[in-house]
């Protein structure tokens, strides 16, 4: 749920988002979720590949390519850093409160050093998000 809020977030301070997912029903997932997302905060989105010929504010995939178009924000719920993360100016990727998830993050962490991303991390829970 914090991806859904985080991207509802971003649209609403104008940011086209991506969210990147492990698979086919992680996408389903949280595309199912975003249409279950608060009423009055209307996330517009859509699965990679559907929805309107320019794309949907916020686009929901699982493969190695990225989104169909430029945005701005990725956020990152797959196990892999994607090699396209070069391409945005602002990333969000997660590290669980669970070891065997953490060894996990650590992994992406290292994929995005290799990709030459510059990394900082921020305590969603206590530091305020910033606009892209």
């Amino acid at each position: 749920m914090a991806a859904c809020k985080l991207a509802q977030w971003h649209y609403a301070n104008g940011a086209q988002v991506y969210i990147h997912c492990n698979d086919q029903t992680q996408a389903h997932a949280i595309d199912e979720q975003l249409w279950q997302f608060d009423p009055i905060s209307f996330v517009p989105h859509n699965l990679k590949g559907e929805g309107p010929a320019a794309g949907a504010p916020v686009e929901i995939g699982f493969d190695p390519i990225g989104p169909g178009k430029l945005r701005q924000v990725l956020i990152n719920l797959a196990d892999q850093s994607p090699a396209f993360a070069v391409n945005f100016g602002h990333i969000i990727d997660f590290v669980a409160n669970d070891d065997a998830m953490k060894v996990i993050a650590r992994q992406r962490y290292k994929q995005y050093r290799a990709f030459n991303i510059p990394l900082s991390t921020q305590e969603l829970t206590t530091e305020p998000l910033k606009p892209v």
